[in-house]
C-alpha cells in the first residue's frame, strides 16, 4: 500500500516528539536548489509570489535564509509531526503505535514544493512553498515541470506491481504526479456532506477527511480496494449508489 497526501501551510514546531527516530529526504539536492532561488527573493518578492500577508512574507524571509544543511534533530523535525492543519487532524500521528508508525513510514507519502515527496520520518526545516506558486527555477517554468518527473519516477521505484495505492492529496499536489504513468492503478476517494439537501464537497471537512482515511488505511494495513470501501469514520461511509468508477469511490455522510 502507498498513499499520498498533501502538505500543510501551518507548522507545529513545539509539540513533544512521540519518536526519536528519523530519515533523511532523497531530494535535498533539489531542495538546495530551490532555497538557493528562494533566498533572493525579498520579503516583498514573497508576499507578491505567495499571495501573503507583510508579516507572513517576513517570516517566511526568514525560514529561507536560516535554511541549512546538513539536517538534524536539533535544527529540523521529522515531517509528519511537522505538518499542522486538517488533514494531521484527521491523521493524529501523535497517537499512532509504534507498529503504526512503522506502517505510515513504508506506506505514506507527503508532496512538497520544497522536498518534492517525503517519508513521514524525513526530517525537514520550515518553509513555505505550495506546489502550486508559479516558482521557476534551473529552466523549469513552474514546480510542477522542476518536479514531476522525479516524483512520479519515486513513486513507480517504489510501488510493486498490483500494490494498492491510494491518492488523498488535494488536487494541487495530485497535479504534481504524471498519473498516466503510475504503473498500478490509482484509487481516489471523495468525500461528500449532505448541505441544503444537496451531497456536496466541502474543503473543511474533505481534508480531514482524507487525514481520517490515511490513518484508517495505516492501522488496517489496507490492501485492496475493498479495504479502502471499509472506511466509516466520522459518521462517513461507503455509498454504492452514488459511486460511479470503481476507483473513485464516493463516501458519504
Amino acid at each position: 500500500m502507498k498513499i499520498v497526501i498533501s502538505p500543510a501551510k501551518s507548522l507545529d514546531l513545539e509539540s513533544e516528539l512521540p519518536v526519536n527516530n528519523y530519515s533523511e529526504s532523497q531530494f535535498l539536492e533539489q531542495s538546495q536548489q530551490l532555497n538557493k532561488a528562494l533566498r533572493t527573493q525579498k520579503p516583498s518578492d514573497l508576499s507578491n509570489l505567495m499571495h501573503i500577508s507583510e508579516k507572513l512574507a517576513d517570516l517566511n524571509w526568514q525560514r529561507n535564509q536560516d535554511w541549512n544543511l546538513p539536517f538534524n534533530q536539533e535544527n529540523a523535525r521529522q515531517a509528519v509531526f511537522m505538518f499542522s492543519g486538517d488533514v494531521y487532524t484527521g491523521l493524529d500521528a501523535y497517537s499512532l503505535s509504534q507498529k503504526d508508525i512503522d506502517t505510515m513510514q513504508s506506506s505514506l507519502r507527503i508532496l512538497s514544493g520544497l522536498y518534492g515527496i517525503l517519508k513521514p520520518l524525513d526530517l525537514i526545516q520550515p518553509y513555505r512553498l505550495e506546489m502550486g506558486t508559479k516558482f521557476g527555477v534551473d529552466g523549469a517554468k513552474n514546480l510542477y515541470e522542476f518536479w514531476k518527473k522525479t516524483i512520479t519516477n519515486q513513486l513507480n521505484e517504489e510501488l510493486s506491481d498490483n500494490e494498492l495505492f491510494v491518492n488523498l492529496a488535494s488536487n494541487e499536489y495530485f497535479k504534481a504526479i504524471d498519473a498516466k504513468k503510475i504503473k498500478v492503478p490509482i484509487v481516489a476517494p471523495v468525500f461528500k456532506d449532505w448541505k441544503n439537501d444537496k451531497l456536496k464537497i466541502i474543503s473543511f471537512y474533505a481534508k480531514k477527511a482524507r487525514g481520517s482515511m490515511s490513518r484508517y488505511l495505516i492501522e488496517n494495513e489496507a490492501k485492496t480496494i475493498d479495504d479502502v470501501k471499509g472506511f466509516g469514520v466520522d459518521g462517513y461511509i461507503y455509498s454504492e449508489e452514488y459511486t460511479t468508477n470503481e476507483n473513485e469511490p464516493v463516501f458519504i455522510r
